[in-house]
């Protein structure tokens, strides 16, 4: 039965309306399709005393994502912890930051896991048998380990150049991983035309419309954490540019339909320099983005050279008063570990590209620092460890007694004294 809360697809440029079917583009100009819900139905159905007496999941905001019924996939998916990073703020020089940490989700370590059991559930709904995805790595992790423990059949399509511990974390599942010589762009155009030959439904491409829509409950979850309010400032790596636009878009909802006070939040995107479309295309005040043909950089999950929501998300920046900034691998890699050292969180690349850009931003003025910050953190370092072990020192080995403890010790303190 369909849900009373949605109403279709409808097309984000010309507004023509679709049923709610396996397709991301409007027939008539092309544009990208989101979905259309009966705002009006949902707050009669919903209030924070019923959403705060459900578990704690993404789930708990279900009105407000596209399944006509119960979810089928990613039952435990979501809630993880917004951090208050004092130790980070300090460092920074800032009063009030927090870190929304979805290097913790369920069950593969990233904020996908969200996106993809709202596709996967929808996919049931719709039919489908066989699923897949183009990935720069998060992605490929989370459709291969849902469709298996929903039983469904998976094929993964990735550059080949992709890291080894993400080709592994995807493998483990079972899915058919096919690495493609090529950027994540041409991947990304094999699959929309293997979706359409065969029929499956590819979490990116045909069902887009309702996997996009999963990365708002990360936005439900910081409003909620916070005490039903809406930061001032939120920091987001961009790689498609979905996530920062849903985020958004949640607040939006919540302030729609009561649930939070209506209040401005200026959002800011973050990139790396080695492939910065839509950064680049907000500092020199351009509407659309230009391509980058080949990426470069270590943060490979943010690497993708034309992003589908890039003229949305350089929009939005523009349009809360945020800014788009990019940062050098080399201040990645310092941000990782300035983020681990002060927080003892573990973000991979993405994660040190929104730390270096919030560093960068601050610097430049751009964000006040006595105001409200939420920083993005959407995966775990364990994915990308290759990229900061060799600025890592390595470990001190000893011989297995105290005297040679005592030597190591007693010699720091001798070379410095601040240690002591």
């Amino acid at each position: 039965m369909p849900s009373e809360f949605v109403r279709g697809l409808q097309c984000r440029l010309c507004g023509k309306e679709y049923p709610l079917e396996a397709l991301n583009f409007c027939t008539e100009d092309f544009g990208p399709l989101e979905v259309e819900y009966n705002y009006d139905a949902i707050g009669k159905a919903l209030s924070r005393a019923k959403i705060e007496t459900r578990p704690p999941t993404m789930w708990r905001y279900h009105e407000l994502l596209p399944l006509d019924g119960e979810p089928t996939v990613g039952a435990q998916v979501g809630f993880t912890p917004l951090v208050r990073a004092n130790r980070l703020a300090e460092a920074l020089g800032v009063e009030k930051l927090w870190i929304k940490n979805d290097a913790v989700n369920f069950p593969t370590l990233s904020f996908k896991d969200r996106v993809v059991a709202v596709a996967l559930s929808k996919a049931r709904e719709l039919g489908f048998k066989t699923v897949g995805c183009a990935s720069t790595g998060n992605l490929a992790n989370s459709v291969a380990a849902n469709a298996a423990a929903a039983g469904l059949e998976s094929y993964i399509l990735i550059p080949a150049d992709l890291e080894r511990s993400k080709i592994v974390g995807t493998n483990i599942y079972g899915a058919k991983v096919i690495g493609v010589n090529g950027t994540y762009d041409q991947v990304n155009r094999l699959c929309t035309q293997i979706a359409f030959k065969y029929g499956w439904g590819f979490v990116n491409i045909n069902l887009r419309p309702f996997y996009a829509e999963g990365s708002k409950t990360f936005g439900y979850e910081i409003a909620e954490q916070l005490g039903w309010r809406i930061p001032q400032h939120v920091v987001c790596p961009m790689a498609g540019g979905s996530l920062i636009g849903k985020i958004h878009k949640a607040f939006g909802e919540l302030a729609k339909l009561g649930l939070v006070k209506d209040s401005p939040c200026k959002m800011y995107g973050a990139q790396a320099t080695g492939c910065n479309p839509i950064t680049d295309a907000v500092k020199n005040n351009r509407e659309q983005h230009k391509p980058i043909r080949k990426p470069n950089t270590i943060a490979k999950s943010l690497a993708i050279g034309d992003p589908a929501d890039g003229f949305f998300a350089a929009k939005l920046m523009r349009e809360t008063g945020g800014w788009g900034e990019d940062v050098s691998d080399a201040e990645i890699i310092e941000a990782m570990i300035l983020l681990g050292r002060t927080e003892g969180i573990f973000a991979e690349t993405a994660g040190g590209v929104t730390v270096a850009v919030a560093r960068k931003l601050l610097e430049q003025g751009r964000i006040p620092r006595d105001e409200e910050i939420v920083l993005c953190i959407t995966g775990n370092g364990l994915k990308t460890q290759d990229a900061v072990a060799e600025a890592l020192e390595r470990p001190v080995v000893i011989e297995p007694n105290l005297a040679a403890f005592e030597l190591l010790v007693e010699g720091a303190a001798a070379r410095e004294p601040a240690l002591v």
